[in-house]
């Protein structure tokens, strides 16, 4: 681990040389990834001096010890010891996390896709109540979201909503989002005030560049039709809406938000983009561990990730067994009680697995 810091912190100390040297802004595009580079080293070169310096202290400590007869300045310098120890072993295991390998999509924006699965208008409700969550945590974390396409429910809330988050770390946080969201509560509609259980998806995509995926136009299909649904006489007067399908993999997208049928178009055209290179990824993950399920399932209410009782105000997320009761403040969008126990929990996995190569 040692010899991996003293890469790092000399690697760091390079960038910082070389960005010093004369006409280097001038190549934005090299400058701002060395920045980037620069930036992502420098949690880890600071951490890795705090440590150095306190393993200097130690050692300061332990030469006084054996050198001071003065019985209150030993029981100081013991007192000091313990704490300088117990802070070296903190520094240690955040090292440990800070060199594992990095998710190369976890800076990147996301493409949010939620759908209505099992159980009919509740689940477009729950879709909508959802989606509503995920808008309040990004305002928080200082994200942008903009929806990119809507289909409603026909007793309101959503049967699909997609939408692009923006933001630093994004992919990071949301990807633990993806699987199939289980809700369980009395309908409004329901008069004998029975439980019903329903399910969504969700599946959050990190945003590819269009140079990641290589689509060749005549693999495309792109309709264009008046757009439908809530939002004046003018959402009808105009042949702006548009459907995008990828004829190879059948993958359609259709879009209708935009104001122009050039930026549905766009739209639509990222979604397919980021889709497709989810599928990419996924064959090479599926070839390197012998298959896995994919992102969403089916949505039968069998297959969930997490589960949403109201009657019990209580959050199950049944990949690490954690189970919350502050069902109102997560749906109020303050999600980080779910997820950092999922970062802890996988970081963990990944620092046992790499233990054991």
């Amino acid at each position: 681990m040692f010899a991996k810091l003293n890469e790092v912190e000399s690697k760091y100390e390079q960038i910082n040389q070389a960005l010093m040297e004369p006409g280097v802004a001038d190549d934005q595009t090299k400058y701002r990834r060395m920045m980037k580079e620069l930036s992502e080293l420098e949690k880890v070169v600071s951490v890795f001096r705090l440590y150095k310096k306190i393993q200097a202290d130690i050692k300061g400590n332990k030469e006084l010890l054996s050198e001071e007869k003065d019985e209150d300045l030993r029981s100081m310098a013991k007192e000091e010891l313990s704490e300088l120890e117990d802070k070296l072993s903190e520094l240690e295991a955040e090292l440990k996390i800070l060199l594992l390998p990095k998710d190369p999509n976890d800076d990147k924006d996301v493409i949010l896709e939620i759908r209505a699965g099992a159980g009919g208008d509740e689940a477009s409700l729950f879709a909508s109540e959802l989606f509503r969550a995920y808008s309040h945590y990004a305002t928080s974390r200082g994200w942008n979201m903009e929806v990119m396409s809507v289909s409603e429910g026909n007793a309101g809330g959503y049967k699909e909503v997609i939408a692009e988050i923006h933001g630093e770390g994004v992919f990071s946080r949301m990807k633990y989002e993806s699987g199939v969201h289980r809700v369980q509560r009395v309908p409004k509609t329901e008069a004998s005030g029975r439980i019903h259980t329903s399910t969504i998806t969700v599946a959050v995509i990190p945003e590819a560049e269009e140079s990641e995926v290589k689509i060749d136009s005549k693999d495309l299909r792109i309709d264009v039709m008046r757009a439908s649904g809530s939002g004046g006489q003018s959402v009808n007067r105009t042949e702006s809406a548009v459907r995008v399908t990828h004829l190879p993999t059948g993958i359609a997208v259709y879009c209708q938000e935009g104001k122009s049928q050039h930026s549905n178009r766009d739209k639509a055209m990222k979604i397919l983009y980021s889709r497709l290179l989810a599928i990419e990824e996924e064959k090479v993950r599926k070839e390197a561990s012998d298959a896995r399920l994919s992102q969403i399932g089916t949505g039968d209410r069998s297959e969930r990730i997490r589960t949403y009782n109201f009657p019990q105000t209580r959050i199950t997320d049944h990949r690490i067994g954690l189970t919350v009761h502050s069902l109102n403040e997560v749906m109020s969008g303050q999600i980080d009680p779910l997820v950092e126990p999922l970062i802890t929990h996988f970081q963990a996995e990944a620092l046992k697995n790499q233990a054991t190569q």
